[in-house]
């Protein structure tokens, strides 16, 4: 396709604003935050399987949804559901009144970092007047926004749309449609920018967005695309997508 002038960038969080290196899906943290809320019915190794087991199955859940042509989201409470399912009724309905704030501390990662050129893709749309949004799939976006304010970059976008508070989740083209509105920029003028092609190649060519990019990412490797989900250009980082958003403005 003949790349267009973005008027919006519609831009993924894992693998495209951020990089997480694999942490401990069981953090002591979170695991004595369990507990307590359990009331000592499990162990601290009993919770942290739980936990890795709980990832695992939720894993699978978001790879069999991902098939479907507009997956929804699940609430915190129901992906707890996938940790606590064997837990006694008193420790599975305690978590479930802690979920969002459970969530929360499940989703942050410590290691987060700002990916390479994202500050300068962000100022080559803000000198621009070109709005940026993110739109995510995650188990809480909430943590997702505050790494954004914490590391100064959270005012450099109009809207974030994340998964668990949309109710929906890539590839549903929802996510995309949710995020042109806010920026009042038809979807077929945006550019969107993702690291996977099941879930941002096929959410922007399902929402009908203008450009796709593809940001390669660790993730982009285990995946095997398909002739009908190749984006429209490929990059490594924010310093190869930032000058070819420059020159494609007219």
């Amino acid at each position: 396709m003949e790349r267009i002038e973005p008027r919006a960038l519609l831009m993924d969080f894992g693998g495209v604003l951020a990089d997480a290196p694999r942490e401990s899906l069981a953090p002591p943290a979170l695991v004595s935050r369990l507990r307590a809320l359990a009331g000592g019915a499990l162990t601290d190794d009993a919770i942290a399987r739980a936990l890795v087991e709980g990832a695992a199955a939720y894993a699978r859940w978001r790879d069999e949804v991902g098939a479907l042509d507009e997956p929804a989201e699940l609430t915190h409470a129901e992906a707890w559901d996938f940790v606590t399912r064997a837990w006694p009724a008193a420790a599975r309905e305690a978590v479930r009144r802690e979920a969002t704030p459970l969530a929360y501390a499940w989703a942050w990662r410590p290691s987060w970092a700002v990916r390479p050129g994202i500050p300068e893709v962000l100022a080559a749309a803000a000198a621009a007047g070109i709005p940026v949004a993110v739109v995510s799939n995650t188990l809480c976006g909430a943590a997702h926004r505050d790494f954004l304010d914490q590391v100064g970059l959270g005012d450099r976008f109009a809207v974030q749309i994340y998964s668990d508070e949309a109710g929906v989740r890539k590839p549903n083209p929802r996510m995309a449609w949710l995020a042109a509105e806010a920026v009042g920029v038809p979807v077929g003028e945006c550019w969107f920018v993702g690291d996977s092609y099941a879930r941002d190649v096929a959410c922007a060519r399902r929402a009908g967005v203008g450009y796709a990019v593809l940001m390669r990412s660790p993730r982009t490797a285990r995946e095997t695309p398909t002739p009908d989900l190749l984006p429209d250009a490929s990059v490594d980082d924010g310093h190869t997508l930032a000058p070819m958003i420059r020159a494609s403005l007219t």
